[in-house]
């Protein structure tokens, strides 16, 4: 039987009716999806294996069971198009950037109190190395891309949701105020390698233009004629996207004017706070409550999907000889 028809008219829904069907009536029952891109050796395999499995059970035979298992894993193994060890973000095509890896080993360096060097000294002392923490988050980042990826609609936060929590664990939160900032990034430029006195002599350079810069209209150029200074394009900014501290220190700071400096690794850079609104739809205890509840969503989806991955999933061991 096949079943077709345009999207949404319910072939799921119909295909999960049968399959309810044939397990009351105690039949296996496997599942796939066909890619134009992808054999459908390993996918016709895993779905048999979740069939024979839900039956064996109640089998007669166990030990015809085990032969038809075997012989289901020779024929998977035999599958020329997907190389041995492949993963399940490899089979979906996810592909994390090397950029975005090296981006989340300085988060976590960050986290610690400790810049990149100084993280991987400490792995390296005990016994690690950056390149195993790498591949770990790199396989933590392909593993919610592809999470987050196949279940996107039953991942969504509704606002009536977030209001409810609100309601419930945090009502001093729903009269919260968020801010939209308006940024201009000043930097000082320090040539790499330079000793701390010049990072030092940058700062009071910074601090000087910090009592001259009154308004944006006329600070910005006036800052660009400075001597090796770079005024980056503007940036926009939300509070809820802000850690605490850095709210602070924008909260302190008038519009028009400049934050205190602070080094960086190309210097000392400056923000121009060029405007300031009101935002009451995203503010940081919003976000937070959204976060909270996309987290418990998304570690219930995860371990649903880890358990039927598990399921489906055909494991070859190999003794040493075989190897």
């Amino acid at each position: 039987m096949v079943l077709t028809g345009l999207r949404g008219v319910g072939k799921t829904v119909l295909l999960n009716t049968f399959r309810s069907m044939a397990i009351q009536r105690l039949w296996g029952t496997g599942k796939l999806e066909a890619r134009p891109d992808q054999s459908m050796r390993r996918p016709i395999a895993a779905a048999l294996h979740m069939a024979v499995r839900e039956i064996a059970p109640r089998h007669r035979a166990p030990e015809r069971i085990e032969y038809f298992l075997g012989v289901l894993k020779a024929f998977a193994l035999r599958d020329a198009a997907a190389p041995k060890g492949t993963s399940v973000t490899a089979t979906f095509g996810i592909d994390v950037p090397a950029a975005e890896v090296d981006n989340a080993f300085v988060n976590v360096g960050t986290r610690m109190g400790a810049d990149t060097a100084k993280l991987t000294a400490m792995l390296v002392k005990g016994g690690a190395s950056p390149d195993t923490l790498k591949h770990r988050l790199k396989a933590e980042l392909a593993w919610n891309a592809l999470v987050k990826g196949r279940f996107k609609s039953s991942l969504e936060i509704a606002d009536s949701d977030v209001e409810a929590q609100l309601d419930l664990h945090k009502p001093q939160d729903k009269n919260e105020v968020g801010y939209e900032y308006a940024l201009r990034p000043v930097l000082f430029v320090v040539p790499r390698g330079s000793p701390d006195p010049v990072f030092e002599a940058r700062k009071k350079e910074a601090d000087a233009l910090r009592l001259r810069f009154l308004t944006c209209a006329e600070g910005i150029p006036f800052a660009r004629a400075l001597h090796e200074v770079a005024v980056r394009d503007q940036v926009i900014k939300f509070s809820a996207d802000l850690p605490q501290a850095l709210r602070d220190i924008l909260d302190k700071t008038d519009v028009g004017h400049l934050t205190p400096p602070e080094q960086t690794a190309e210097g000392v850079q400056v923000f121009a706070l060029c405007s300031k609104k009101e935002n009451k739809s995203e503010t940081p205890g919003r976000r937070e409550v959204r976060d909270e509840i996309f987290q418990q969503k998304f570690g219930a989806q995860a371990k649903r999907y880890l358990a039927q991955i598990r399921r489906e999933a055909m494991i070859e061991y190999k003794t040493e000889e075989q190897k």
